[in-house]
């Protein structure tokens, strides 16, 4: 009974934890576009890579997140390297955002 409940309510949070994901790279983009042409209009320095990348960051932790509930559903072994990779491959980007950052805010 629980099994089955959590195999009907978890894609649901999957694919909610996906739309965070997408809805912090939108609100990132868009914020980081707009200091971008501030900065230009008003010619002061203005660290949009910086903000841009913790918005990315963040993002990466919620599809992370997603991809970690999916492991419950996995039913096959191919399924799990898959999915193994590409927690691996979000872990990876997460962790180059992250090296970016202390890199440009070291400067």
């Amino acid at each position: 009974m629980l099994e089955e409940w959590i195999a009907q309510i978890l894609p649901w949070i999957i694919s909610l934890l996906e739309l965070m994901g997408i809805f912090v790279v939108l609100v990132s983009a868009v914020g980081a576009f707009i200091r971008y042409l501030r900065g230009l209009i008003t010619r002061e320095e203005v660290d949009v890579k910086f903000a841009f990348a913790n918005g990315l960051a963040t993002s990466l932790e919620f599809k992370m997140g997603a991809e970690i509930l999916k492991t419950v559903l996995v039913r096959e072994l191919k399924e799990l390297v898959v999915l193994g990779l590409v927690i691996l491959l979000r872990a990876l980007l997460s962790f180059l955002i992250h090296f970016e950052m202390q890199q440009n805010h070291k400067k």
